[in-house]
């Protein structure tokens, strides 16, 4: 059940992949740190390959296709591999293909108008994006009331100092961020310290 997965998850690290290689030890690296999946955004030539050998090459590590924007893109993610795919926003046609695949898919959503679009598809968990230039905790507080049954996975703007207090909201289910997989810590092999901010981001 998606909704279980995304709570086991707790943060969701959001991955442009620079290579494949990297992107493999990358993976085992937040792995070693207690991190249950990986986002693979579609956002490099990299990403599907990525994709694939994350899969083929780290048992027991979700792996997430992120930045999936149209149809096409839904079905080379889920051919390569992915067994979730998220989304920035969600057009009609996106949110039709979701449903067909019968795929894991996570629309974005910055409004109560896409949240509404969304769960006239038969969706109710959502990634908010992007979450504090949308309005943050205040927006997903304000959204407790009109949409009760709402879930959420806040990405863009979270940083060690305040996804904690995402965390805290009742209706986020988990978060998404980038601060352990920064291009300085990837493209340097610091894999140690990758590790290491991946473990203070699962801890409790």
């Amino acid at each position: 059940m998606l909704e279980n997965i995304l709570k086991k998850c707790r943060v969701l690290p959001v991955v442009t992949a620079a290579s494949v290689e990297g992107t493999v030890r990358l993976a085992q690296a937040l792995q070693r740190g207690g991190m249950a999946a990986i986002e693979i955004t579609l956002r490099s030539a990299a990403a599907l390959d990525s994709i694939r050998a994350v899969k083929a090459q780290v048992p027991g590590m979700l792996v997430a296709a992120g930045t999936v924007t149209n149809a096409a893109e839904l079905e080379r993610a889920t051919e390569a591999g992915a067994t979730l795919v998220l989304s920035p926003g969600a057009t009609p046609a996106l949110l039709r293909a979701a449903v067909d695949a019968g795929v894991d898919f996570v629309p974005g959503v910055a409004t109560a108008s896409e949240i509404m679009c969304g769960m006239d598809q038969g969706f109710n968990i959502f990634k908010l994006f992007p979450a504090e230039a949308a309005g943050g905790m205040a927006l997903l507080n304000s959204l407790r009331g009109p949409f009760p049954q709402a879930l959420f996975c806040p990405t863009g703007g979270l940083h060690p100092g305040n996804f904690r207090d995402y965390l805290l909201l009742p209706n986020v289910i988990c978060c998404g961020g980038s601060w352990m997989v920064g291009a300085d810590l990837v493209d340097n092999c610091k894999w140690h310290e990758i590790e290491a901010l991946a473990r203070e981001a699962t801890a409790g």
